[in-house]
């Protein structure tokens, strides 16, 4: 197995178009690199990549499901990482459970829905609110009037095999123009920039190269197809956790989403004013003193711990145009930066894992302190008295019991079923951090480096699995 010269990798989604009977021009968009032809298109509207991290053994794996849109009846995916991978065929509907597990939960309390007093109008309950918050490559590489080089491409097949339905070769290329000559000739047309591909060849990555089965992916009336390719997992050692923005930048127009999924022995988070950090820290400080018992997941302690932080990071949201608007998605600022979002976070524990496998509920019950009553026995003057009594003792009992009310969500039971897919993958003890963050082109100068959670010296261990309130108008 061959590691990356330099320590500074990670693995680049590269998506190019097999030219098996067309030609695919430039296009692109998402958190692969793009590009279509003048007849033939294919479009990557959109990314999720799940991320997982083992720093002790410097071992990487990288799970990524790209949705593809185009009229391209052949395409492929070529994958770089800084050495061999191991190739691993995951769940097609990963991502799908994924979001399905870190639905955010709510409290909710127990209410009576019989109207206990005659003329009382609404339920009768805690007296609480719930609370509610907020390259794929398509097209000719060398066109036309490349001409045929003048020596055999020096290109070497490491390992041939397929994957799920992809068949795919991992090879290795020394020179950027031996690779691009080995595409063309292996029926890859390719129209990008061969400075950026030869960034990552001169690191000495390796390439994956496979092929995209159009027959897994909705075919429209006007002979177009849509759809997600079934995820594919790659392990590889590395020495830093970085994700090659730089190789993004060659096919997006003007803007690109990433969704990240990273599951590490810490939080993770972006470095500088690519910090969540930016929006989280708002967030809990908008939600403080609007929740019983206080912000939950170690959100008040981390408030504390960086007290004398956050006055220097709003100060610099303001100097960078971001506006927070409690319950809303972060806007654009003048220059069309968008703030990174955490999405979710949370150190697995034990239970979490047995949700999956139906150990564990996968939300708390809500208890019916109406049970066993209707509407006629709470107007039926000889069990009126006995009914409401013990209406109100299940509300007493309940209170007691979960005084800051049940944490509930909601989801069909097939798919919360579904999470069994999910067994394995995710570990009891390591922290899973969901971050969005939305890049213009001029931030994909650089690959992306994913770094512990911090600010400043403090160490950012709170959690996001809980809606927060918004603050009051």
């Amino acid at each position: 197995m061959r590691r990356s010269d330099s320590g500074r990798w990670w693995l680049r989604a590269l998506v190019i178009a097999v030219a098996l009977r067309l030609t695919l021009p430039p296009l692109a968009d998402a958190a692969c690199c793009y590009f279509s032809a003048k007849d033939q298109d294919i479009l990557q509207p959109a990314q999720k990549v799940f991320i997982t991290w083992d720093p002790v053994k410097k071992m990487e794996t990288f799970t990524v499901q790209p949705k593809f849109e185009g009229n391209a009846v052949d395409f492929g995916m070529v994958i770089p990482t800084p050495s061999q991978p191991k190739l691993h065929t995951m769940p097609r509907d990963y991502f799908k459970h994924l979001a399905v597990y870190m639905i955010l939960k709510h409290r909710k309390f127990p209410q009576s829905h019989l109207n206990l007093y005659g003329n009382f109008n609404g339920n009768l309950g805690y007296g609480f609110n719930s609370f509610s918050g907020g390259a794929a490559f398509a097209g000719g590489f060398g066109g036309g009037g490349g001409g045929v080089p003048p020596r055999p491409p020096e290109i070497k097949i490491l390992e041939a095999g397929v994957v799920g339905t992809l068949e795919y070769k991992v090879i290795e290329a020394s020179r950027a123009d031996d690779l691009f000559a080995w595409l063309k000739d292996n029926n890859y047309s390719y129209s990008g920039d061969q400075a950026t591909l030869d960034f990552y060849v001169q690191k000495k990555w390796l390439f994956t190269v496979m092929k995209i089965d159009t027959m897994q992916m909705k075919k429209n009336k006007d002979g177009s197809y849509a759809g997600e390719v079934t995820p594919a997992r790659f392990s590889f050692t590395s020495d830093k956790l970085v994700y090659p923005l730089k190789i993004t930048q060659i096919s997006v127009k003007d803007k690109t989403e990433a969704l990240f999924y990273v599951q590490a022995p810490y939080k993770t988070d972006l470095e500088g004013d690519n910090s969540y950090q930016h929006t989280w820290v708002p967030l809990l400080s908008s939600a403080s003193g609007c929740t019983p018992g206080g912000l939950p997941g170690k959100g008040g302690e981390w408030l504390a711990s960086i007290k004398d932080q956050i006055p220097g990071l709003l100060q610099r949201n303001q100097n960078l145009g971001y506006v927070f608007t409690p319950g809303q998605r972060p806007k654009a600022n003048a220059k069309g930066i968008t703030p990174t979002t955490m999405e979710w976070a949370r150190q697995l524990t034990k239970e979490d894992i047995d949700i999956l496998t139906g150990k564990a509920p996968f939300a708390e019950k809500v208890p019916n302190v109406d049970e066993g009553f209707t509407q006629a026995d709470v107007n039926d003057p000889k069990m009126k008295d006995a009914v409401v009594k013990t209406i109100l003792a299940r509300l007493d009992k309940a209170k007691k019991e979960r005084p800051l009310g049940y944490l509930v969500r909601e989801a069909p039971a097939e798919e919360v079923k579904q999470l069994s897919h999910l067994a394995g993958h995710l570990q009891a003890g390591m922290f899973v951090t969901k971050f969005r963050k939305t890049f213009t082109r001029a931030e994909m100068n650089d690959d992306l480096l994913i770094v512990p959670a911090a600010l400043g010296k403090a160490k950012d261990n709170s959690e996001y699995q809980e809606s927060l309130p918004t603050s009051p108008p």
